[in-house]
C-alpha cells in the first residue's frame, strides 16, 4: 500500500467532522467498518485502523451461522474507553460478563 493511505486513515478518523462554533461546536465520531480476508486482523489496513480507533467490535461468520446474533466475538472485541465511562457497579458486572461470554 502507498504510505499516504495510513495518513489518510488518521485524517479521516481522528476528526471526521468539526461542527462550526456558530452551530454549537463539537465533532462527529466515525464508525469505520473493515472487512478482513479470512478474519486476518494482522493485515496492514486492519491494524492501521485498529491503532487509530478507541475500540473494536469483531464479528464472526461462525457465530452468525450458529444463530448467534449479533455475532460479536466478545473475546476479541476491545474498548479503550469502556471502563472509564462506567460506574463501579457496571464495571463489576461487565467484567465478569465479558469473561463468561468469551469462554
Amino acid at each position: 500500500f502507498p504510505g499516504d493511505v495510513f495518513y489518510l486513515h488518521s485524517r479521516l478518523l481522528e476528526r471526521s467532522a468539526k461542527v462550526s462554533d456558530e452551530l454549537g461546536g463539537g465533532s462527529i465520531t466515525a464508525l469505520p467498518i473493515i472487512e478482513t480476508q479470512a478474519g486476518d486482523i494482522s493485515a496492514y489496513i486492519a491494524t492501521n485502523v485498529i491503532s487509530i480507533t478507541d475500540g473494536q467490535i469483531f464479528l464472526q461468520d461462525s457465530l452468525f451461522n450458529a444463530g448467534i446474533r449479533p455475532a460479536i466475538d466478545a473475546g476479541s472485541s476491545v474498548s479503550r474507553v469502556g471502563g472509564a465511562a462506567q460506574i463501579k457497579a457496571m464495571k463489576k458486572v461487565a467484567g465478569t460478563l465479558r469473561i463468561d461470554l468469551a469462554s
